[in-house]
């Protein structure tokens, strides 16, 4: 094993802004939830997406269920969610009783196949089974194609959920990622573009929905001198000492931005002639973070797998993934119906099958991205 420090996937990286917000929330005893802390931070991030107002809580996965809790998602109730995407975008679904139905991926942005929706909603409203919301994942930092897909749900009245957990700060033509939806998303975990260190932000231009999105997030107290609760809550508010990392954080995104995307140009600089190699394709609809950089591997070209690749990296000390293992493959989703994006091709199971992500943390310097870029061509040439 080499002794180099371990290079990440992704990483959280302080920018120094934070400490000046958690030592004012220690002066001021604003530790535990709420505080001045929270209600910057919400600010902020709906001043930097353009969104009417936002909510902070204690996880993107606590976004998604009080998202689906506000669109009154129940029992048996039908819910479409993209497949290539971490499970955390569909517990939710499970949590209030619902069923998931999958959609899988266009290859032109390895998000949601509006062919594969379109199918999928004439199905289902031709049963009487209108789905009553839509989860339409943004991937590795990429907005989804949201001129098609918007279209869908709009002439069939159905809702859409932005889970804009891996993209905060991408962009879709003129507007920011997790705002095109009636609600969006952003997950502030360890890995994400910032981090609260855990923390999540529901955004939406319905400011009534997130008032009741804030109610439900602090245990549904009703408003008596006493503690008297009518509706089912949940303690799924943001501490104040969090949101102040999440405010020095925001501060220094555009930032991240950049260097996620310099990260991934030099990736593909010194990787993309080599046969067999692509990389995840950036629409021309928008700017992608590029959070993870995605590469995929032809098998017809090359004799190496992903498997071969992670292992390799891992010798020395390299940290890789493939992507996302889809739902509709997961145990757990095993009597879910799926969408191909057509009857003969399953996009989401080949990029599973065949595409890795690549060190992308931006605490990495330019020489130890040149030590992967070396690891990688050992295993690849």
């Amino acid at each position: 094993m080499s002794e180099r420090s371990r290079i990440y996937l992704s990483s959280p990286h302080m920018s120094g802004l934070e400490q000046q917000y958690i030592t004012e929330a220690f002066d001021t005893n604003w530790i535990a939830p709420l505080g001045k802390n929270v209600d910057m931070f919400e600010t902020e991030i709906a001043q930097y997406t353009g969104t009417q107002g936002a909510v902070a809580l204690s996880s993107g996965t606590a976004a998604i269920h009080l998202a689906l809790i506000l669109l009154g998602i129940g029992r048996e109730d039908i819910v479409f969610c993209s497949s290539l995407t971490f499970v955390a975008s569909a517990n939710p679904i499970l949590y209030e009783g619902a069923r998931p139905v999958f959609i899988d991926s266009e290859p032109e942005s390895w998000n949601m196949s509006p062919q594969a929706l379109e199918r999928a909603l004439k199905d289902y409203v031709q049963r009487g089974q209108k789905p009553k919301a839509v989860i339409i994942v943004n991937l590795y930092g990429q907005s989804a194609n949201y001129t098609k897909l918007k279209a869908l749900c709009d002439e069939y009245d159905v809702p859409i959920v932005e889970d804009a957990a891996e993209s905060l700060g991408a962009t879709y033509e003129e507007q920011m990622s997790g705002t095109i939806g009636e609600f969006g998303i952003f997950s502030f975990n360890g890995n994400k573009i910032i981090t609260t260190s855990g923390g999540g932000m529901l955004v939406s231009n319905n400011i009534a929905a997130l008032e009741k999105a804030r109610f439900y997030a602090t245990q549904a107290r009703d408003q008596a001198r006493y503690y008297q609760h009518s509706e089912v809550g949940y303690n799924y508010r943001l501490s104040n000492v969090l949101a102040g990392i999440g405010r020095g954080q925001l501060q220094i995104l555009d930032q991240r931005v950049k260097q996620k995307r310099a990260i991934f140009e030099q990736y593909q600089h010194e990787l993309a002639e080599i046969q067999g190699v692509s990389f995840m394709p950036e629409a021309d609809y928008g700017r992608a973070t590029r959070w993870l950089t995605a590469m995929l591997i032809h098998p017809a070209m090359l004799s190496v797998s992903v498997t071969d690749i992670i292992v390799h990296l891992d010798q020395f000390n390299i940290e890789s993934r493939p992507v996302w293992k889809p739902l509709h493959l997961q145990p757990l989703f095993k009597e879910a119906k799926y969408y191909r994006h057509t009857e003969e091709q399953d996009v989401s199971s080949e990029l599973f099958e065949h595409g890795i992500c690549l060190p992308s943390d931006t605490n990495m310097n330019a020489e130890s991205q040149a030590f992967v870029i070396e690891k990688l061509k050992e295993v690849l040439c």
